[in-house]
């Protein structure tokens, strides 16, 4: 290929298609080079079986930006949301349950039958993290000022930010910090008296971390997943209709609407750069495409460390890169199955039509401290002896996704960490990690075992060499305090440029992070716009 385009972007995830439809429908001839032969990177939908349709990686949505949604015209190319309700279902080892509901009355219900005190506080939690939420949600669409390097323009936006942080007030500055720093435990621990109500809320505070309950920082993470109104009211996750791949093509389809093109199987060999400029790329397979701009929605270890040749950037730099957190602890299971698992604390009243738990996130982690000791076998490099569980049953919503009578099961396990002190991620390790998973629902849903027609595994190594995520990290980066804002990806380089004039990064290895959220690749196209202005 020898044609020439305005922009090109490193890999088709939804943050890169985010970005090439804002910058073709602002007229720029764009070009997305995707390694694999679908679009999308972790929010993907693939048929692993004949007729399942399975978000592989990525299964629920919240956090896609609503303003993405509209400008892009995603419902007009196929996007489409089921809210999920009720909201989650913990299953205890005593035969009690617990459901959280969109209905506050309800909910309230269910928390009284372990605490009283907790039902009649939990309004009030609910009222103080929409506050914290809402406060969150106003910066995710702002480009962070630069810390370092300071322009005019970067001591201008630090004011505001100050005079926005100072707009809540004196006990919002405080749970705000303390949000920013406490770990999940502790800042349940201030506000819940039951266990059973801190570890079913405190899951969100866990999944896809490099931490406990008891981990500084955690508390953040349970923040980052209670924003979102994708699906409607502030946090109120859903399942998207065929999938989540469903949202990339939406977003391809409305940028091919735009004239932009997409090149799927076209893996990017390196970065070419001249004087400290980048003005194309050169593929795998040899052919050299140039661009005035080239946008890297790749995490940013990979960006710099593997596509940027090593002479082209300073070694503080290299080095701030290399010790950017990014190795993850998580495995993906996803399920084929014939029919639908019973749970003994809420069995099923038909073998046809789902149930109330088949509706919710469905938790197996019945204590604070199965939690803490999952994690305390992750510290020490081993898969969790006891894991913990989210399952989701997509096909209870959207019947576009399997056979007439079958259902999709995914569950997201922790821990499972990247680097494992004696072993490595082979399929027999990834069969023994699956089976402890499944042996933990089985406690819970005795008929799980049954009827399982197919499942597959994906590790954190296969996160890395199939899906392009270093480490195994869904965030592209851990979301600690010190990898957020302007310090991502590093202090410095947080407005989504780089050392390297013309190239930008777009992925969630830059700000707001991670999740199906859009945001990164919003505001890249913005800077990239005012740039290409200049």
């Amino acid at each position: 290929m020898n044609r020439q385009y305005d922009v090109l972007i490193i890999g088709g995830g939804h943050n890169g298609l985010v970005t090439a439809g804002y910058l073709a429908r602002a007229g720029q001839k764009v070009l997305v080079l995707e390694r694999r032969s679908v679009v999308g990177g972790a929010c993907v939908t693939e048929e692993p079986w004949p007729g399942y349709k399975v978000s592989t990686l990525s299964y629920l949505c919240s956090l896609l930006q609503p303003r993405i949604i509209s400008d892009l015209k995603l419902r007009d190319f196929g996007y489409h949301i089921y809210p999920k309700d009720p909201s989650f279902f913990t299953a205890f080892p005593d035969g009690r349950h617990i459901f959280f509901w969109q209905d506050m009355h309800k909910t309230v219900s269910e928390i009284a039958k372990f605490s009283q005190r907790d039902a009649e506080h939990y309004p009030q939690y609910e009222v103080e993290l929409a506050k914290l939420a809402e406060w969150v949600e106003s910066i995710l669409l702002e480009t962070p000022p630069n810390i370092v390097r300071r322009k005019l323009g970067d001591l201008v936006s630090l004011g505001k930010f100050g005079l926005k942080s100072l707009k809540l007030g004196d006990e919002g500055l405080v749970r705000m910090v303390k949000i920013m720093t406490q770990s999940v435990r502790d800042f349940l621990d201030e506000r819940f008296e039951s266990d059973e109500i801190k570890t079913t809320l405190a899951t969100d505070g866990v999944i896809g971390t490099n931490g406990g309950p008891a981990t500084p920082g955690t508390a953040y993470i349970l923040l980052h997943h209670v924003m979102g109104g994708a699906a409607g009211p502030r946090g109120l996750w859903g399942f998207i209709r065929g999938g989540m791949g469903a949202i990339s093509q939406a977003l391809a389809r409305s940028a091919e609407s735009h004239g932009a093109e997409i090149l799927t199987d076209a893996e990017v060999d390196r970065v070419l750069i001249k004087d400290d400029q980048a003005y194309g790329v050169v593929l795998k397979n040899g052919d050299d495409i140039r661009a005035k701009v080239v946008v890297s929605n790749a995490d940013p270890k990979r960006t710099f460390l593997k596509l940027v040749e090593e002479q082209h950037l300073e070694e503080s730099f290299r080095q701030s890169l290399k010790n950017f957190r990014v190795e993850g602890c998580s495995v993906k299971i996803n399920l084929a199955l014939d029919g639908l698992p019973n749970f003994t604390a809420f069995p099923n009243t038909s073998d046809k039509e789902p149930g109330l738990p088949h509706k919710t996130t469905m938790h197996v982690c019945p204590s604070m401290d199965y939690i803490d000791r999952a994690w305390e076998d992750a510290k020490q490099g081993k898969m969790s002896a006891r894991p913990m569980l989210e399952c989701t049953i997509p096909s209870a919503y959207d019947d576009s996704i399997a056979p007439p009578g079958k259902h999709i099961m995914c569950i997201f396990a922790q821990y499972a960490p990247y680097t494992l002190k004696d072993g490595f991620w082979d399929q027999a390790t990834k069969d023994e990690f699956a089976n402890r998973c499944i042996n933990e629902l089985s406690a819970y849903a005795p008929n799980i075992k049954d009827i399982i027609l197919h499942q597959q595994v994906i590790s954190p190594f296969d996160m890395e060499f199939e899906y392009g995520l270093t480490g195994g990290n869904i965030f592209h980066g851990e979301m600690d305090l010190d990898q957020l804002f302007f310090m991502r990806p590093t202090a410095g380089w947080a407005d989504y440029r780089t050392p390297i004039r013309n190239l930008y990064l777009c992925g969630s290895g830059t700000h707001p992070g991670g999740g199906v959220m859009g945001a990164p690749g919003f505001n890249a196209a913005r800077e990239i716009l005012k740039d290409l202005k200049r």
